[in-house]
This record gives structure tokens, C-alpha cells and sequence, in this order.
């Protein structure tokens, strides 16, 4: 966990001149100036008047902000060993300012006012716009800046990638909604890629790090957002199911659409990647919201989602009737065309679970360092102590294999077969278990904040109404269980590139070299229904195998021990008699103890 600064961390840097003039007029300052901040730190003592007649404020910890989100040991490890060490100051310096006062505001206020569709204007005419606060405007001014959309792809360095989702690590600590439009645009790029014609025109723009949310013609802005519209209300993941029709036109790779989707995201984006049943088959379009000509394409958004968590990202329902759109890849394609961005976002679902892990344990370690109970401190007392290191466990097995994912990402990209074929299987496997693991970590982290975690002004219940989304969205739990039996049965490489990985660890640990050969023998019989714990084996061995490799050894021999040796209880905070506690909370709570 990131240690408290003995003085305050500088604040967030100056914003950019321009500000955006669509959508919903961002003021040129952050609205959160305009109220007490629930983050502000307080004053001492004695300079406090209580407005309380019959008692004084005392054994409640202090706001957590300004605090450091890069300053997570096994986060910039993961960085330097997957090539991306050149990007470590870059990471450091966005820890520093997701973490200031001012960026926590910004994320407060973009779930407190949440988006709002305005389908027609003051006359009557449809428009189809949403609203967002001011905050969300800074919040992904920053993450596009900062390389966290397509900018990859125009970067040539090794690493590009992993330095990306490294920077999603700590950008993330404000709020989780904004990183949707950001994950959606990453991932266009490789789809758009099969249609050279059109990626030469919207590339450039993909991976550009200027932030522009006006609505106008996609080629007249500095940079762009890219979304997309795939499940419809008949089938949700099972996109062969879509109804949505795509009627060529005269003119050669130009369709007209018409159909409905049931769940997509940032409505607001410039250009979207659809799928649609062409005269060939599934394929997949693009869709402009502004046509080359200034009008309008039709982009009917019937309403919004109302969602239990990642409120402040608007998902719709839009409606396409004679929508221009042009084609990307093959007709008959569809599926083929976007599994290379399926694979991108469900590494982001990974990321954004593993952020979540870590910024709610930051938040749990924070206010048992303050709250005293029963005559000492709550990180003093070997219960709660059991507890944390047993979230740090988890929360440093999830951000390891996610760097290790973005690394077979980065790698893959450049050409590496073997690193594919290990990305094929491990993202999958690694997207079921470590967003599985989310909601029951949110809730612990909750937990140890008590009645204090359980009430809105702590952030926690927003984190808690995140975590469920990560294992949904990308494809559910049984999506991904069922992706890694297809990738058994029809690319046995990515399997041999599974156990490969897996053998840079025999020897080390016995519990681990137990569970590796046990996985193997359990590949041949698995059928439908025991996908979800052969996954389960796998995430965990492949994350072990990691720590043995690459972690101190006690948080190796832990979480070995546990996870594999089965020496664990059914909770958080059951870990056995003899574990190096303090060593793993040194590590995860650095100058905390």
C-alpha cells in the first residue's frame, strides 16, 4: 500500500488551457472548488472549534488524500521486468496526482452527478446527446494525455503497452466509469487495423492524446473516442444471434443499418465498432456519429442504463434506422474481426478488478492505521493484521498477472508467436478469476472500516457497486470459462505456452509443482460443467508461479500455502499459524507498521 507522505503531495498539474465546448461546457476550473471537499485535509485540533456541546471528534482517521498511488512494490516491479521501465517516472508522477485532493474530488463528483440523455432540444428536434459533469471532463482529459486510450499503437518502444496498464493501475484510484470509453478506444485499433483503408484515416486519431468531446465531423478533431454496440436484447453474448441488418449500398464498402443494441457504453464517443448481419453473414461496421458531409448519422439513444455501479459512464440502448456505416474486414468476418479487441478489453477487465483490489486495500490500511479499538490501534491487533496481509496476497497476485498479461500483449504485437499463443489462453483465464475475486476482496476492504465503510461519504459502497461489473462485462464468468475449453480444444499451442510459463517455476515450491501436475492430468476430462474450476487451478497456479518467481518469499510461501496447499479458510483473515505477517504488510503498507 502506498505510504503516507510526511508532507503533502503536490497538488494535480495545471489543466490545459482549451476546454471542451460540447456535450456539457466544462468551466475552466473543477467544480469541487465550489464546496467543501469531503477530501480536503483536516485541521489540527486546536484550531477547530467543535460545534458539538456534549463531545469532541477523536479516533477518526484522517482523509486519505493527498496519498501516493503509484507507491505499490509489486506494480513498478512488474513494470521494469515486462520492458517498461522507461515509463516508471511517467507512472510515479500520475500515482502522485490520481492520489492528490483535487483528481479523488473529480472522481466523487463524476458518480454524484451522473450523466444525463438528452434525446431533443428546447424546439424538438432529436439530438441525442448526453450530458456529463465538469469532473468527467478533467478525469478523461487526464487518462487521454497520459496515453491511456489508443496511444499505444502509435508508440514503437517495447513495453508501450505495459506502461499503458500500468498507468490504468494508478490512474484508476479516482474512478473506475471513465475507463470504458478509454479501454473501448484501445481496443479499436486492432479491429479497425483489418480495413487498411479506413485505419489510415481514423488511426491517427485513435491514438491521439488530445481530448475533444465536441460532436462534429470525426476527421475536422484533434483526436477521437472510439465505442462500440455488439449484444442485443435477444442474446447478450451471443452476438450470432443479432438481428441488426446491414444493406449494402451503390457505393463500394458503405452499408445502411438498421436494428437496436441492448447495452452500449460511452454513447458519447465519435465513432463506434458495430456488428450487424450483412448478406454474407455477421460482420462488423463502422459507425460515425457525424457523417463526412456535418449531418447527423442516425444514433437514436432510447435511454440510459441504469446501473448498479460504474454510474458515472453512460451505457444506452441506441436504435439505428438507415445508419451509414462502412465496413471493417471480410463480410461474414464479424466475430474474427473483433476477437483481437475482445482480447484487449478483457485485459482492461483485469486491470480495472486488480485496481479496485488495491485501491480499496489502500483505503482499508489507511483507517486501521488511525482507528483505535479495545486499546490499540486495529493494525496492531493480529486479526486485522491477518486480514490485511491476506488482501495484500490477493491484491499482489492480481496486479502481477496482469502485468504479466500486458506484457504478452506488448509482445505478441511485436510479432512474438509464443507470447500470443500464452496471451490466448492466460488473458482469459486470468479475466474469469481475478474479477471473480473482486467483489468478495471489496467487501472485506469494506469491512474494515466498519459502519464507516458502510456509508457513501467513504467511497467504499461506490468501489463494492464496481467490483461485480468487471466480471460481467467482456463476457460473463461462464463466457470466459467456456473461451479457455475452446482454446484447449482448438489451439493446443496456447496450452503448451500455459504449462510452458508454468515450468520457469518447477522445483521452487512443491505445493505449486503438486498443483501444476494435478491441472495437467485434470485438461483431458473436463468437460462444460467443470470449466469454472479447471480455470479456477489454472489462474491460480499460473498466478503462484509468478510469486515464486518474482515475490518475496513470504508473500510466495503465503500465498502457496493457501491458494494451493489448501491450508486456508472459506474468508479473508483465515491465513495459518507461522505466516510472516509482517512482512507482507511491510510490503504492502510500507512505513505503516
Amino acid at each position: 500500500m502506498a505510504s503516507i507522505p510526511a508532507q503533502p503531495q503536490p497538488q494535480s498539474q495545471s489543466q490545459p488551457s482549451s476546454q471542451p465546448q460540447s456535450q456539457s461546457q466544462p468551466s475552466s476550473q473543477p467544480q469541487s472548488q465550489t464546496r467543501p471537499s469531503s477530501h480536503q485535509q483536516p485541521q489540527p485540533s486546536s484550531q477547530l472549534q467543535s460545534a458539538y456541546a456534549t463531545h469532541d471528534v477523536t479516533n477518526q482517521a484522517p482523509p486519505l488524500a493527498p496519498y501516493d498511488a503509484a507507491a505499490d512494490a509489486a506494480l513498478l516491479e512488474g513494470l521494469r521486468r515486462e520492458g517498461a521501465g522507461w515509463a516508471e517516472e511517467g507512472v510515479r508522477r500520475l500515482g502522485a496526482r490520481a492520489g492528490s485532493v483535487e483528481a479523488q474530488e473529480w472522481g466523487e463528483q463524476a458518480n454524484r452527478h451522473e450523466p444525463v440523455l438528452r434525446t431533443h432540444d428546447r424546439f424538438g428536434h432529436r439530438v441525442d446527446e448526453v450530458e456529463f459533469h465538469p469532473s468527467w471532463h478533467h478525469l478523461l482529459r487526464t487518462a487521454v494525455a497520459e496515453g491511456l486510450a489508443g496511444a499505444p499503437w502509435g508508440d514503437d518502444r517495447p513495453g508501450a503497452h505495459v506502461a499503458r496498464t500500468a498507468g490504468g493501475l494508478v490512474w484508476g484510484h479516482t474512478e473506475a466509469g471513465h475507463g470504458c470509453p478509454t479501454s473501448m478506444t484501445y481496443a479499436a485499433v486492432p479491429a479497425l487495423r483489418t480495413q487498411p483503408d479506413l485505419a489510415t484515416v481514423y488511426e491517427p486519431l485513435l491514438t491521439s492524446r488530445e481530448y475533444d468531446p465536441e460532436l462534429r465531423v470525426p476527421t475536422d478533431k484533434p483526436g477521437l473516442l472510439a465505442g462500440m454496440g455488439m449484444t442485443e436484447k435477444q442474446g447478450g453474448s451471443d452476438v450470432r444471434t443479432n438481428t441488426t441488418t446491414a444493406t449494402p449500398t451503390g457505393e463500394p464498402g458503405v452499408y445502411t443499418l438498421r436494428g437496436h443494441k441492448w447495452f452500449t457504453s460511452a454513447p458519447m464517443c465519435d465513432v463506434f465498432l458495430v456488428l450487424a448481419q450483412a448478406p454474407g453473414g455477421l460482420s462488423c461496421f463502422l459507425v460515425p456519429r457525424v457523417l463526412p458531409d456535418g449531418t447527423r448519422n442516425t444514433f437514436r439513444i432510447q435511454r440510459l442504463k441504469d446501473k448498479l455501479g460504474n454510474r458515472s459512464n453512460a451505457s444506452s440502448e441506441p436504435e439505428f434506422d438507415r445508419t451509414v456505416a462502412w465496413l471493417v474486414g471480410p463480410e461474414g468476418r464479424g466475430v474474427k474481426t473483433i476477437i483481437e479487441m475482445v482480447n484487449c478489453t478483457r485485459l482492461d477487465c483485469v486491470m480495472s478488478s486488480a485496481t479496485l483490489m488495491r485501491k480499496t486495500l489502500v483505503e482499508a490500511g489507511h483507517h486501521t492505521r488511525y482507528r483505535s479499538a479495545f486499546g490499540a490501534r486495529l493494525l496492531d491487533q493480529p486479526l486485522m493484521r491477518n486480514v490485511l496481509a491476506d488482501l495484500a496476497l490477493e491484491s499482489e497476485a492480481a496486479t502481477t498477472l496482469t502485468l504479466r498479461l500486458a506484457g504478452a500483449a506488448d509482445r505478441a504485437v511485436r510479432g512474438d508467436a509464443g507470447e500470443r499463443a500464452f496471451r490466448r489462453i492466460a488473458t482469459a483465464v486470468g479475466k474469469y478469476w481475478v474479477t471473480k475475486r473482486g467483489p468478495a476482496f471489496t467487501a472485506e476492504a469494506l469491512e474494515c472500516l466498519g459502519g464507516n465503510g458502510y456509508v457513501e461519504e467513504s467511497g467504499m459502497p461506490r468501489h463494492y457497486r464496481e467490483a461485480p461489473l468487471l466480471s460481467i462485462w467482456e463476457g460473463s464468468g461462464n463466457v470466459n470459462a467456456l473461451d479457455v475449453l475452446r482454446a484447449l480444444g482448438r489451439e493446443p499451442d496456447s496450452a503448451e505456452a500455459l504449462f510452458a510459463e508454468l515450468a520457469l517455476a518447477r522445483g521452487a515450491d512443491r505445493r505449486l509443482d503438486t498443483a501444476v501436475a494435478a491441472l495437467r492430468d485434470q485438461l483431458a476430462g473436463t468437460d462444460q460443467a467443470g470449466a469454472r474450476r479447471l480455470v479456477e487451478r489454472m489462474a491460480l497456479a499460473l498466478q503462484a508461479s509468478l510469486l515464486v518467481r518474482h515475490a518475496p518469499h513470504p508473500v510466495a510461501d503465503a500465498f502457496c500455502a493457501t491458494r494451493l496447499g489448501g491450508d486456508w479458510g472459506h474468508a479473508f483473515g483465515t491465513l495459518p499459524a507461522g505466516t510472516d505477517l509482517d512482512s507482507i504488510l511491510e510490503r504492502a503498507l510500507p512505513g505503516r507498521n
